[in-house]
């Protein structure tokens, strides 16, 4: 299996599962026969997703969790591979026995999204039509389209309704979308480090990092899989960019500071250490990751803005939504601030839908939602905690289920 990365950037985690983990997992993956109409006008004949699943999905079949992934992430939320255990799930710190989404009271499912590189349908996987690899070929996709997808692995594996979807950053939209798209599918929403829609200031650092790319000689119009060759040097720019975005300027600073490798050399090979780390972070990257998934989960995110179908207004955009909604943001996360989270807040309860908030105070930015910050994952906890008394049948302040 091929190595996964943390959901973002500056939060990797590799080494042996510590703790409850759940244990050796196993990749699979759901064939779909039945075109699936996309929202650039485009359709895809047939396609596959990867996903996985842990815990054991209750007789009532009432406790099944959908966690969505960010940009570079995918369906491998927790445990480990038997022949790879090094290869952790990037939000192992979060799913597992006795943790915030406990696999001992709840059925997680992780599924990797249409256009990526790790299983499912995607610009490296083989366009029917022509028996080579889509590359450039493969269509744009967005949010509402992975939803529309997930929703029919859901019907394959038997879950008419989600106790909860939740996700960070990329995977807290496709939350935000669930409650809009399939009210009646999902009880509970979990939004964590997101946005209602990408500033101006986030489509410029994806673009510059789309370029980065596009004007890599070895990119070809995205077909470089036929000239056997990679566009590294694109890659290795676009991931230190969007590494940099993820971290706040206190964290670096506590992590790298001013500090020198081995003193001033006077030439532009790394001579600070936060030069050398962002190198080692686009040489990692660009050898496990495909130029063409970066192009299209970057303008996916910039496509992301469920208010544009309602005339620009988020409350409206939101009427759909019946389930309860927690929304989380971070301190220092200036990438997806806090202020964006409360304009989801307000959206909400223009709506009058039950929705609670909280921010918390962390020095780590976005990358904060993969780490281990005991008030954060004590709300989360919380919250599952309720979640699970309810599936139980046993009495909460929850309301009932829509």
């Amino acid at each position: 299996m091929p190595s996964f990365s943390a959901t973002t950037g500056g939060a990797e985690r590799t080494g042996a599962p510590q703790g409850r983990s759940v244990g050796v997992v196993q990749s699979r993956s759901a064939h779909f026969d039945a075109p699936l109409a996309l929202a650039c006008g485009r359709t895809l004949p047939q396609y596959d997703l990867a996903y996985e699943t842990y815990g054991e999905l209750n007789a009532a079949r009432t406790n099944a969790v959908l966690v969505c992934h960010a940009l570079n992430a995918s369906h491998h939320v927790a445990g480990f591979y038997a022949d790879d255990p090094d290869n952790v799930g990037w939000w192992d710190n979060m799913v597992g026995p006795g943790k915030p989404l406990d696999t001992d009271r709840f059925f997680v499912v992780g599924v990797n999204n249409l256009g990526s590189c790790f299983g499912s349908s995607g610009p490296v996987s083989i366009n029917p039509a022509t028996g080579e690899p889509w590359g450039s070929d493969f269509p744009l996709i967005t949010v509402e389209d992975w939803v529309d997808a997930q929703a029919q692995l859901a019907d394959r594996i038997g879950v008419a309704q989600w106790a909860a979807v939740m996700g960070g950053s990329l995977g807290g939209m496709q939350a935000i979308d669930w409650a809009i798209r399939y009210p009646q599918r999902i009880r509970s929403a979990l939004v964590i480090a997101a946005a209602p829609n990408l500033s101006a200031e986030n489509i410029a650092f994806n673009e510059i990092a789309r370029q980065a790319i596009l004007t890599d000689p070895e990119f070809h119009g995205g077909q470089f899989h036929a000239y056997g060759v990679k566009p590294r040097r694109g890659l290795r720019v676009a991931r230190m960019i969007g590494h940099i975005t993820y971290l706040s300027d206190e964290q670096m600073e506590t992590k790298f500071g001013r500090q020198l490798r081995e003193g001033l050399k006077f030439s532009f090979a790394p001579e600070f250490q936060i030069e050398s780390y962002l190198r080692y972070q686009g040489e990692k990257f660009a050898e496990y990751y495909d130029a063409n998934t970066y192009l299209r989960i970057t303008k996916a995110l910039d496509y992301f803005d469920p208010a544009t179908r309602a005339g620009g207004d988020l409350a409206r955009a939101l009427s759909t939504a019946t389930c309860r909604f927690l929304v989380v943001s971070f301190t220092t996360d200036w990438r997806f601030p806090a202020s964006r989270s409360r304009e989801i807040v307000k959206a909400l309860v223009r709506q009058r839908c039950d929705v609670s908030y909280a921010e918390i105070a962390a020095p780590h930015g976005h990358d904060a939602f993969l780490l281990d910050n005991p008030q954060y994952h004590g709300v989360v906890g919380a919250w599952f905690g309720r979640i699970a008394r309810e599936v139980a049948g046993t009495p909460s302040t929850m309301a009932a289920a829509p």
